[in-house]
């Protein structure tokens, strides 16, 4: 078995470390597209909640009309 010098050693260090830059270089990307995809559906939620909110604040005044109607015609 052959000594590495300092040269190989420091040589082989970089080289993993790189590799490891590398790799969470990639894993990061993934995880922004992942974050860019979850904030997109959240808008859609938020709309869609924001709609069923005011479909929910219509149907109570609906129902607030035809509870007075009701009264009314009742004296």
């Amino acid at each position: 078995m052959q000594n590495q010098t300092t040269l190989e050693k420091l040589d082989e260090k970089v080289s993993e470390v790189l590799i490891q830059y590398h790799e969470l270089k990639s894993e990061n990307e993934t995880i922004r597209n992942e974050l860019i995809t979850l904030k997109g559906q959240k808008e859609i939620q938020d709309q869609e909640i924001d709609k069923l909110t005011e479909e929910n604040i219509m149907k109570d005044l609906e129902i607030e009309e035809i509870v007075n109607k009701i009264e009314s015609i009742l004296g």
